[in-house]
């Protein structure tokens, strides 16, 4: 059967849960036609390059597939009915990664960034040291002496 990768982008307003959903019934409606899904990757809520259907970010979630071309045929048809989904695009390809998505190892990468900058805040304290509110390095000003403001003098 010939092979496919699918990205799903879903209203922004929808719960992570309902996406799932919504891919558990394509899912369903695949495997009623004699396909399977080898992969789901969600890739969480993304910002979008422009707005599509008044909406500034989606869900996006990546399907790989493994189904004759009616299978996919009905999905989209699906798909295109549900005010659900925003957009989505279907491309066969010869074969299925079976490693992580560049956008999953992306969003691991991300995650360690996070993690390390934590640590250092958390060494340095609470804000990251040097920001607002940090005096420490301006050493003792000693006594400044008298000021005078305006037309005084």
């Amino acid at each position: 059967m010939p092979l496919y990768e699918h990205v799903l982008l879903a209203r922004q307003d929808v719960t992570s849960q309902q996406v799932e959903t919504m891919i558990d019934t394509y899912k369903g409606v695949i495997e009623q036609n004699g396909g399977r899904l080898e992969k789901i990757e969600m890739w969480g809520v993304k910002s979008l390059a422009y707005r599509i259907k008044k909406n500034r970010k989606a869900h996006f979630a990546l399907l790989n597939i493994d189904a004759p071309p009616a299978a996919i045929a009905e999905m989209e048809r699906q798909m295109q009915i549900s005010e659900d989904v925003l957009r989505f695009m279907t491309v066969r390809v010869e074969d299925l990664d079976s490693e992580p998505s560049a956008m999953m190892q992306k969003r691991d990468r991300d995650d360690r960034k996070d993690r390390e900058r934590g640590r250092r805040r958390d060494d340095e304290g609470f804000g990251g040291g040097g920001g607002f509110g940090d005096r420490g390095d301006r050493g003792d000003r000693g006594d400044r002496g008298e000021r005078s403001f305006g037309g005084e003098g």
